[in-house]
């Protein structure tokens, strides 16, 4: 009999963001995949995480925090793709994104509780930060608590400095965005089975 691993459990913030996950999960069926909302908000995202990690069939999960940010580093396009830089599990996740073809930038994720705009998004730039979203931090920091020993953060670039969402464009930008978060579902999943599953 084959030695089963932890469950991957996909946390993402917004409606739209999981209908976008949870298509790209169909595409990939014979592989399991849990897709969690939280809502939007830090408050949201640490609650329904904790609340997620404590139902017995999610415990143990690998979280993979997910959803749309707002690029800050010169040169970003919507679509490209920002995973958290925290050790092992950002290299792993980084190169599966980019055997898959996606544009990857690793680097520091900031946390706001709000939409960043104008100046607010070059001070953060001014940081080292290179995105900005409101609950990658508290959905990690809630994983953690519970006991989470693999966790990684990957985000879709929907706003940059050029392409900010109150400017024309935005409806393109959006989808853009939508599409590659569907499409990252299998680099997802290839993370998960090389990185996390202990028979691999």
């Amino acid at each position: 009999m084959g030695r089963t691993g932890p469950p991957l459990l996909v946390v993402c913030a917004l409606r739209i963001e999981k209908v976008a996950l949870r298509r790209g999960a169909a595409r990939n069926a014979a592989e399991k995949v849990t897709v969690l909302r939280t809502g939007m908000g830090p408050t949201a995202a640490d609650r329904v995480v904790r609340e997620a990690l404590h139902q017995p069939e999610l415990r143990g999960s690998a979280v993979l925090t997910t959803g749309f940010c707002a690029g800050l580093a010169p040169g970003m396009r919507p679509g490209d793709v920002v995973v958290a830089e925290d050790g092992h599990e950002s290299e792993a996740l980084a190169a599966a994104l980019k055997a898959a073809g996606h544009t990857v930038h690793t680097g520091t994720l900031a946390e706001s509780d709000h939409v960043v705009r104008g100046a607010e998004r070059t001070a953060l730039a001014a940081t080292g930060a290179i995105a900005v979203d409101m609950e990658s931090a508290a959905m990690r920091r809630a994983a953690l608590a519970e006991g989470t020993r693999h966790i990684a953060a990957a985000r879709v670039v929907v706003d940059t400095p050029e392409f900010e969402l109150v400017r024309v464009g935005t409806l393109r930008t959006g989808i853009i965005a939508f599409r590659v978060l569907r499409d990252l579902v299998p680099a997802f999943l290839d993370w998960h089975r090389t990185t996390v599953l202990p028979w691999r």
